[in-house]
């Protein structure tokens, strides 16, 4: 009596590191794929055949798992799809042992095995799980090692002066990983340096490119894609300022090389524009002018007339006086001026805010709206208590904390909304409900409650 065949569903995974090596004769999809398919046809007397998906990642490399095929073949496994899975060798599949336990757990699981065409390894006894693991630790080491190498190649190439890739930087253009002048941006860039050295101001000079219309490179990338230039802001050109490569040097890990391509500005013209910059951040450690995060009443709520957000800033005169600000995020960008309409002084758009806030806390229509919130989960509590808490509230308004300030501010406004003519509050109407539950003991609200019973 001859013994029961049991088919197997078998998958054949293919991988290659780069698309370089996409047409290589040994490591191709092509050749991988039609060793796993033969061996498969080799086993066909076992039951095995081959199911009709292609399982192939061209241009992934195996030291992670973030691949389509795999995933893809990861996922037919759990939807018991697949029983074995062929391989041309074991690194195909991972060099990390971390990964490779994850994707073994994923085979036990649900009872796949695989093979390896050119290693004789067989999952299901012993000595192959040994011999797989010694496999996949020289493989890891493998890619460690060659990590190495890449990364001590850059830097021996960037030592001696030689560009190794990257975005262009304006000025240049890229050929044969060679940095070659770009005529017509370099004028730009001369300008740049030139009108920061009489102006000793990066906002100025943003501001100025701006008005003339000057973008940032516009270049092509290898695979054809298009990058347009945008408006530079101050960050750009800070950065540029900064850019060795101007002046023929090639930075890498703080330490600076003389490059093996032309220099667009002279060597005096950028010690110039350092000396200004370091001007500048010893300035920005004293006291003459800080920026930076703050509390502010509307950090957040503030909107422009145009839409635009404004964020809190604020200055440290000599003095030691300190004036608050809200600026859009043109002028925070670009620099002043921007926008149309520019930096706003905090005590103003604050005074206002809060005045329309004591008057809505004060108004007959806010005070029905919170009492009959009130009066439902606190029936012992009377109108005109819930009346006289809210006028309360903003009699003390200025008693309080600047924390609680802007707690009950957030809880109450949604929006701030600068307008020709004023300003126009968008009302948090879930904010004016949880109100309600401010008037309750161990709070501010219950405080003025129990002051108000009291009188």
């Amino acid at each position: 009596m001859s013994a029961v065949i049991i088919p197997k569903r078998c998958a054949v995974y293919t991988r290659v590191s780069t698309d370089e090596r996409l047409g290589q004769t040994f490591n191709s999809i092509d050749a991988q794929r039609e060793s796993g398919q033969a061996y498969i046809v080799s086993q066909r007397g076992e039951g095995w055949t081959l199911v009709p998906d292609d399982y192939a990642d061209g241009g992934y490399s195996g030291g992670n798992i973030e691949r389509p095929a795999l995933k893809r073949l990861l996922a037919d496994i759990e939807a018991k799809l697949i029983d074995v899975v062929v391989l041309y060798k074991i690194d195909r599949l991972t060099r990390s042992l971390a990964d490779f336990a994850r994707i073994v757990d994923v085979f036990n699981r649900n009872g796949v095995s695989f093979v390896s065409t050119t290693q004789q390894l067989n999952t299901t006894t012993s000595m192959g799980r040994l011999m797989l693991h010694i496999l996949l630790s020289f493989s890891e080491f493998e890619r460690e090692v060659i990590g190495e190498r890449i990364r001590d190649k850059i830097s021996a190439s960037k030592r001696k002066g030689i560009f190794m890739g990257g975005y262009p930087a304006l000025g240049f253009n890229i050929k044969d990983r060679q940095l070659l002048i770009n005529q017509a941006e370099a004028i730009t860039v001369r300008r740049i340096f030139e009108r920061f050295t009489e102006l000793r101001s990066v906002t100025e000079v943003c501001r100025e490119m701006a008005l003339d219309g000057i973008t940032t490179k516009a270049w092509t990338t290898q695979d054809g894609k298009v990058r347009h230039g945008t408006p530079m802001d101050k960050k750009y050109l800070s950065k540029a300022l900064r850019n060795p490569l101007y002046v023929g040097e090639i930075r890498h890990k703080g330490a600076v090389y003389a490059g093996q391509h032309e220099a667009i500005i002279t060597r005096q013209l950028w010690d110039r524009a350092q000396a200004i910059l370091a001007e500048d951040a010893h300035a920005r450690m004293g006291k003459t002018q800080t920026r930076g995060k703050t509390d502010a009443l509307l950090r957040g709520l503030l909107y422009g007339m145009n839409g635009e957000k404004y964020h809190p800033t604020f200055s440290t005169k000599p003095s030691g006086k300190r004036y608050g600000y809200y600026i859009p995020k043109a002028d925070q960008k670009y620099g002043h001026g921007a926008s149309a309409t520019g930096m706003i002084p905090a005590p103003e758009i604050e005074r206002v805010v809060v005045n329309m806030l004591i008057e809505a806390l004060q108004s007959p229509e806010s005070t029905q709206g919170v009492w009959s919130r009130v009066k439902h989960q606190y029936p012992e509590v009377g109108e005109p208590i819930v009346v006289l808490a809210m006028r309360r509230l903003g009699e003390v308004w200025r008693t309080l904390f600047a924390a609680e300030q802007i707690r009950i501010i957030n809880l109450l406004i949604e929006r701030v909304q600068l307008l020709a003519d004023g300003v126009d509050i968008t009302w948090h109407e879930v904010g004016w409900r949880e109100l309600a539950g401010e008037l309750t003991p161990d709070t501010i609200g219950g405080e003025l409650l129990e002051m108000e019973e009291a009188a």
